[in-house]
């Protein structure tokens, strides 16, 4: 595999942004006992960033009503590939007991908004913990909050391990073959995918325009990428690394870093977190190589944001994660 991305249940140090007196996952109460009104002033990366440290507390003395609070009933994540919901996140959560080697270090937050409503968060961090399985690097950490009252619950979090793409081995180049073969059977997949195709309208819009996504980063296409996509957009690709804006998004993937002869999707679910803001995860297999490694017939878990702008589903934010 390209990573090990197993980073358990650390994908879940999250937070919400709320007034700093308003207890995460609570609507604030006004100073009469009833609930205020929302508020529609967008948070801040820095204050974002600061109150992600009350959720890391409350992880690691496994508070689960915490992430009951925290979490959006609509919350999604992916763990190799699985899908998993709000109340199976909580469970595991509960169980949770950490022991914190030294303070975590959160850094360089950069803010992107979906739309006035919705706000995706990504910085960096470096923690040492017990409860980690697989190393303490650094790793990029992405969380999608959504406004509920005058209060933000997390609709998605996912994090990678950074990883330099050129320090990656280099491709076999006598696995032409192979690759043939490979390449065959993930158009079979795609075919047998598309016969079967959800009955669930979310999903199947959503499926639709990131099939059109996949289909302009394999052939380079910098002008439908721009269409495809919305005004502000951000992404983080498999080895970690952010690109924080448009330009820089279809830049990569545009580049030469890809070379890939075809992919297919599957295991798509797609969910409307807000009624003009939608989360599609899935499971993409491609044919090529990326950052001069072969990765014909290995797994990327996407994790797409969608924002529907004049009745249209544009991409907006992305986070795929090796398997």
């Amino acid at each position: 595999m390209i990573l090990n991305s197993r980073y358990l249940w650390s994908l879940l140090t999250v937070t919400v942004a709320c007034s700093a007196s308003a207890e995460p996952g609570y609507d604030a109460p006004a100073k009469n006992g009833n609930v205020a009104k929302p508020v529609a002033t967008a948070p801040t990366a820095d204050a974002l960033l600061a109150l992600e440290k009350r959720a890391n507390q409350a992880y690691i003395k496994g508070d689960g009503k915490f992430f009951e609070r925290l979490l959006s009933d609509k919350f999604v994540m992916q763990r190799d590939g699985a899908r998993l919901s709000k109340a199976e996140v909580v469970t595991v959560i509960s169980g949770i007991r950490c022991d914190v080697k030294d303070a975590w270090a959160l850094r360089k937050p950069q803010m992107l908004k979906v739309d006035d409503d919705a706000y995706v968060l990504t910085y960096q961090s470096r923690r040492k913990r017990s409860c980690m399985t697989d190393g303490n690097g650094p790793v990029r950490v992405a969380t999608l909050w959504v406004r509920s009252g005058s209060a933000w619950r997390v609709a998605f979090h996912g994090e990678n391990p950074i990883v330099d793409p050129k320090a990656a081995p280099a491709a076999n180049k006598n696995e032409g073959a192979k690759n043939d073969q490979t390449a065959a059977h993930a158009n079979s997949v795609a075919a047998a995918a598309s016969a079967t195709a959800s009955t669930d309208p979310i999903t199947d819009a959503l499926m639709s325009a990131e099939n059109s996504v996949w289909d302009a980063w394999m052939t380079h296409d910098t002008d439908r990428s721009k269409n495809l996509t919305a005004k502000n957009i951000a992404f983080v690709d498999l080895f970690g690394s952010l690109f924080a804006n448009k330009d820089a998004t279809i830049k990569d993937w545009t580049s030469s870093l890809c070379q890939v002869k075809s992919f297919a999707l599957t295991n798509g679910v797609g969910t409307a977190v807000l009624p003009t803001v939608g989360i599609l995860t899935l499971t993409g297999t491609v044919v090529g190589t990326c950052g001069g490694q072969d990765i014909s017939g290995q797994k990327i878990y996407g994790n797409s944001v969608y924002v529907k702008e004049g009745g249209v589903w544009k991409w907006v934010f992305g986070f795929n994660s090796p398997s």
